[in-house]
């Protein structure tokens, strides 16, 4: 059974989390970001756009269990609430997908190809989330 933890204020340190990309071709990037997906973003001046991606979790995994690893040591996945229509929705916006939509378990789970920085998961999430606590 999954359990959710009560409310918490964040420690007055900690604001948000920032997740960075990095893509052998940032300007495709970016322009993916701003306009395929039409995030909100702050223009920092020289190309560099920062962008608003909303609610957010954090999920920690072992690199390691059973006969299954994973060689990188971090991810960022993109979650929606219905992915055969944010499939259907960014294929008419001709976005490229290396894996279709399968079941994996946690989630239903496609390869995005995001232009200049390789693939990203995007997932219907089956476990509870956390983002909106």
């Amino acid at each position: 059974m999954v359990r959710r933890t009560d409310r918490f204020t964040l420690a007055p340190v900690i604001t948000s989390v920032h997740t960075l990309v990095y893509a052998d071709d940032a300007e495709a990037a970016r322009a993916f970001f701003r306009d395929i997906l039409g995030w909100p973003h702050v223009d920092e001046g020289g190309g560099w756009l920062i962008f608003k991606t909303g609610p957010s979790e954090l999920g920690v995994h072992p690199s390691m269990q059973g006969d299954w690893s994973a060689t990188q040591h971090h991810e960022v996945t993109l979650m929606c609430d219905d992915i055969e229509a944010t499939v259907a929705e960014l294929k008419a916006k001709n976005v490229g997908f290396s894996k279709g939509v399968t079941d994996d378990g946690f989630g239903l789970t496609a390869m995005m190809q995001v232009p200049g920085a390789g693939d990203m998961m995007l997932y219907q999430p089956k476990h509870t989330t956390a983002y909106d606590l």
